[in-house]
């Protein structure tokens, strides 16, 4: 059972901790001493991902260790960084809270925001002030970001600077267009202009779940993981019965899908 609250004396004690660890194993341990920027970075993204799956499901002990695998990668940056004469965690704590000061005038400044929609929108335009006013309106999109978390970002920028569709509704002509562009080169055999009406018919999907406050990435994650279920229970039946997948008809293993979906009702 996960402790409910520390105190702020606690916390800054743990943390210290944590950081006199990894202190210790970046100058004894063989491993962690080998340690570069690019190295850990492979290993920085499998511990995101960790914690993204232990978000979804919710769990809480689950997101406790993955947030400590995080925060220990950060940690570790910026101890390389220290040791490079960079910079060091302070410097990475206090550009964090300036940044969040700046970004939060309606907290620590006099400017009006009642809604969500009012603060990520003043959010944008301050980043846009940000480096002298020279910062682009999608330059904080990582080119590494998936692509579908990518389309959904880009939209969501542009949205926030203005560009967006007046009446959401409108938005499904354009799906609906994208559509019929897609299924006309699928029609004419053209692979490669085929490939890009897909993503303009994808990136006008993900666009309409933006507009209708859906999150793309959450629902089909949802739906991978149903699929997962589901064709699970396919493969568990067939072990039961000594029959390989391969050696299943088709109208055997629908029948076996429309259990599994019965049995989530």
């Amino acid at each position: 059972m996960l402790p409910i609250m520390h105190t702020r004396e606690e916390k800054i004690e743990a943390f210290g901790r944590l950081m006199d660890v990894l202190d210790r194993l970046r100058k004894e341990c063989p491993w962690d001493k080998k340690q570069t920027n690019e190295s850990l970075r492979p290993n920085t993204i499998e511990e995101t991902f960790e914690l993204c799956d232990a978000l979804l499901k919710d769990d809480r002990d689950n997101i406790c260790e993955e947030v400590g695998d995080v925060l220990m990668h950060m940690i570790f940056y910026s101890r390389i960084g220290e040791e490079k004469g960079d910079f060091d965690i302070a410097d990475v704590c206090n550009r964090e809270a300036d940044k969040l000061i700046f970004r939060h005038p309606h907290i620590y400044g006099n400017v009006q925001a009642d809604t969500t929609d009012e603060v990520l929108k003043n959010w944008e335009q301050l980043k846009l002030k940000e480096n002298g006013g020279k910062k682009r309106v999608l330059s904080g999109v990582p080119n590494s970001l998936p692509s579908l978390i990518k389309a959904y970002r880009i939209q969501d920028k542009a949205r926030n600077v203005g560009f967006d569709w007046q009446e959401r509704r409108d938005v499904w002509k354009k799906v609906h267009e994208e559509l019929d562009e897609l299924e006309a080169e699928l029609e004419r055999e053209d692979k490669e202009r085929a490939t890009r009406e897909l993503g303009d018919f994808l990136f006008s999907v993900i666009n309409a779940a933006r507009l209708y406050k859906l999150n793309p990435d959450n629902a089909l994650e949802y739906t991978n993981q149903k699929f997962i279920r589901r064709f699970n229970y396919i493969e568990e039946h067939s072990i039961r019965e000594g029959k390989p997948l391969t050696e299943m008809s088709l109208e055997e293993m629908d029948k076996l899908w429309e259990e599994a979906k019965r049995n989530e009702e």
